[in-house]
């Protein structure tokens, strides 16, 4: 079993930044892939970063230029840098793990408006 835990959504306005972390314990070792998922209102889940325990980095079209993926394997902690928001970019984050197994963490509210 893996547990993840999420911080750094909330409120900020249109060209802001906010940074997520999400940090990863349990039965971690071997290869493996954390990343973000978002979902917004009435829409379904999308890949928006993902990045291997070996540093191969993966972006959806819409964060590429804005956001940036990052990870610290001796916490098992990954990390999204938000910048550039826009009012489109407001949705339940979600982090997840893929290992052994797949994992999601709770989510985390990112609200981007004036």
């Amino acid at each position: 079993q893996v547990q993840l835990v999420e911080s750094g959504g909330g409120l900020v306005q249109p060209g802001g930044s906010l940074r997520l972390s999400c940090s990863a314990s349990g039965s971690i070792f071997g290869i493996n892939t954390m990343g973000w998922y978002r979902q917004a209102p009435g829409k379904e889940r999308e890949l928006v970063a993902v990045i291997s325990s070996g540093g191969s980095i993966y972006y959806a079209d819409f964060v590429k230029g804005r956001f940036t993926i990052s990870r610290d394997n001796a916490k098992n902690t990954v990390y999204l840098q938000m910048n550039g928001l826009k009012p489109e970019d407001t949705a339940d984050y979600y982090c997840n793990f893929r290992g052994f197994g797949a994992y999601w963490g709770q989510g985390t509210q990112v609200t981007v408006s004036s």
